[in-house]
């Protein structure tokens, strides 16, 4: 069989590219989309022959079908996509956050989602392929005025919802769902909180999991 192909959004660090690592070891061609063209380069010298660096943006639709297509032209297809890109806000609640910042907010986490979808899905088509998203503990309960987290309640309602239109065809969405984890999201290292690892390791579970197994969702806490 041939060797499988995963592109991943918000590739450049973090949970991206903490699972492009684990997919490589695993035997998977990677595409990596991100907007740093510098750390996807330093990512792809690190990792070899198996990842490509494709730079573009989250929130443009025509990015990420050009993006998809240069990876899909390289590998022959695409077997799965992780729309992983996300961002947090500064002020959080409704009465002191920013509107500005929900809509940029909004255009990664919630339309940027919708654009690796729309753009991965014809090509997953072809090999009853799979879609991760990347949800989050904030996204299962509800937290005073969270913006943030009405975005994440978003992606796991959204992907129940995929599950069901995938089955036409064969395919999976699964939404890996994590509490905190130690990545630049957060100003202050979280040594004692889940590692970019952990969730990686839950996203190729989900990928290699039978075929006839749908793994709809993960749901990661720390211990501590």
């Amino acid at each position: 069989m041939s060797t499988k192909t995963l592109f991943i959004t918000g590739a450049s660090s973090g949970i991206g590219a903490a699972t492009a690592r684990e997919a490589v070891a695993k035997g998977w061609q990677v595409g990596l989309f991100a907007r740093s063209e510098d750390k996807l380069g330093a990512l792809v010298d690190e990792l070899g022959d198996k990842a490509l660096a494709l730079p573009g943006d989250a929130t443009d639709l025509d990015s990420q079908k050009t993006a998809i297509a240069k990876l899909v032209d390289k590998t022959g297809g695409l077997d799965a996509a992780f729309a992983n890109a996300g961002m947090g806000l500064s002020a959080s609640g409704t009465d002191a956050g920013d509107p500005e910042e929900w809509e940029k907010m909004i255009g990664v986490n919630i339309m940027g989602v919708l654009w690796t979808v729309k753009a991965a899905m014809p090509h997953l088509k072809d090999r009853a392929g799979h879609l991760l998203l990347t949800g989050s503990a904030a996204g299962r309960v509800h937290i005073p005025g969270s913006v943030y987290g009405a975005s994440k309640w978003f992606i796991h309602g959204y992907g129940g919802n995929l599950s069901e239109e995938m089955k036409s065809f064969g395919g999976r969405c699964t939404i890996v769902a994590p509490g905190m984890v130690n990545t630049g999201f957060f100003d202050e290292p979280k040594p004692d909180k889940l590692q970019p690892e952990d969730v990686a390791r839950a996203a190729l579970f989900a990928l290699e999991a039978d075929p006839r197994c749908a793994t709809n969702e993960i749901f990661l806490m720390p211990t501590q």
